[in-house]
C-alpha cells in the first residue's frame, strides 16, 4: 500500500489524538476541558447508534452530522436530569467540526463533511441586575462571614467586569496606578489571553483594601480569597433569597451587569465597555446594547398600555362641574 492509499484510512480516533497533542497546549484548560466533554459524546454515539469503536474520517458525511445531532437532542447525561439544549449541542458539533475542519487541512480527507452544514443557536438572554437589585445586594445585611464574602466578590465584579476566573488570579502586582494618577486593574484574560485595563471605581477600591490583610488573601498573595466557582454560585442562591430578588443569580451575571447598569445605561460608550472587557472583537460587546434596547422596548410597552388604557367616565364628577 502506497502512502496516498494509507492516507485515506486516518480516523477519527486519529484526528481526535492528533487535536490533543497538538492543540491543548493552546487552549485554555477549561476549553480542553470541553472538548474532552464534546469527544466522549463522539465515541458514545459511534459505540450505541453505530456499534462501532471508530469510524474513517472518508465516511464521515452530511448524514452523519445529522445523526450526531440527533443522538445529542435526545441523550440525557447522567449528571443531568433534562435533555441537552440545542446550544450545548450545536457547541459539541462545532468541536467535532473543528477537529474535521483540521484533518482537512491536513489533507487527511479530501473534502468537508460540514460544508452544507448550518449552525442553528437559539438568542440568549444575558441576565443582568438592574440598579435597584444591584443596590438591595449592596445592603444586604448578612451575618454569614461566607455570604458576606462572596457578596462583596460579586460586587466587585459588578463594578470592573472581571470574571470568575481573572479575579481569583489578581494579586497586589495586577493594581497599577494609571496615566490618569488614578488606580486601575491591569491583567490578562485567562480565557482569550486579551489585555484588559479597567480604572477602579471608588466601590472596587473600597473592596480591596477591605480584604486587604484578610488571612485568606494573604495566604494565597492574592487580592480576595478564593472560593471555589460551585460554592460561589451556590451562596449567590442564598443571597439572592435574602436579598428577594428573583433572578437565578450566578457570579457571571456580574459581568453582565458590568457591562449594561453600570456602564452601557450611564454613557460609557460601548467601545470603551469592550475594552474593558477584554472582548477581541465589538460585535460581542453590542449583545449588551441590544439587551438594553428590549428593555426600553419593554418599558414603553408597559407606558403604552397605561397612556392608551380606557379613562373610566365619572358622571357624578361630570354634574358637579356643570
Amino acid at each position: 500500500m502506497d502512502e496516498e492509499e494509507d492516507n485515506q484510512h486516518f480516523t477519527l480516533r486519529d484526528i481526535v489524538s492528533y487535536h490533543n497533542t497538538n492543540m491543548f497546549p493552546k487552549l485554555h484548560w477549561n476549553t480542553s476541558r470541553l472538548y474532552l466533554t464534546s469527544q466522549k459524546y463522539i465515541f458514545l454515539f459511534l459505540k450505541k447508534k453505530l456499534k462501532k469503536e471508530d469510524v474513517r474520517l472518508d465516511e464521515l458525511n452530511y448524514k452523519f452530522i445529522l445523526d450526531f445531532e440527533n443522538f445529542l437532542r435526545k441523550h440525557k447525561p447522567n449528571h443531568y436530569q433534562q435533555q441537552i439544549g440545542n446550544n450545548a449541542v450545536m457547541k459539541h458539533i462545532q468541536r467535532l467540526r473543528k477537529m474535521v475542519s483540521l484533518a482537512y487541512r491536513l489533507e487527511w480527507i479530501d473534502k468537508d463533511p460540514f460544508r452544507q452544514f448550518k449552525q442553528r443557536l437559539t438568542p440568549t438572554n444575558r441576565e443582568y441586575l438592574g440598579s435597584e437589585e444591584l443596590q438591595a445586594i449592596e445592603e444586604l445585611k448578612l451575618d454569614s462571614n461566607r455570604l458576606k464574602t462572596v457578596r462583596d466578590l460579586f460586587v466587585f465584579s459588578c463594578y470592573t467586569g472581571v470574571c470568575y476566573t481573572d479575579l481569583m488570579l489578581l494579586t497586589e502586582d495586577n493594581v497599577v496606578m494609571g496615566i490618569d494618577k488614578k488606580y486601575w486593574i491591569i491583567t490578562k484574560r485567562q480565557k482569550t489571553h486579551n489585555p484588559v485595563k479597567i480604572p477602579l471605581l471608588k466601590k472596587a477600591l473600597d473592596l480591596i483594601e477591605l480584604y486587604k490583610e484578610d488571612t485568606r488573601s494573604i495566604i494565597n498573595n492574592t487580592l480576595f480569597p478564593r472560593i471555589s466557582n460551585q460554592k460561589m454560585n451556590a451562596y449567590l442562591k442564598e443571597i439572592a433569597s435574602e436579598a428577594k430578588i428573583k433572578k437565578n443569580l450566578t457570579f457571571h451575571m456580574a459581568r453582565h451587569t458590568f457591562a449594561t447598569t453600570v456602564t452601557l445605561t450611564n454613557g460609557v460608550p460601548i467601545e470603551t465597555i469592550s475594552k474593558m472587557l477584554g472582548h477581541r472583537k465589538l460585535t460581542t460587546t453590542q449583545i449588551y446594547a441590544k439587551v438594553l434596547e428590549r428593555k426600553v422596548g419593554e418599558d414603553m410597552e408597559i407606558l403604552r398600555s397605561k397612556l392608551e388604557s380606557p379613562i373610566e367616565s365619572n358622571p357624578k364628577k361630570k354634574s358637579n362641574e356643570a
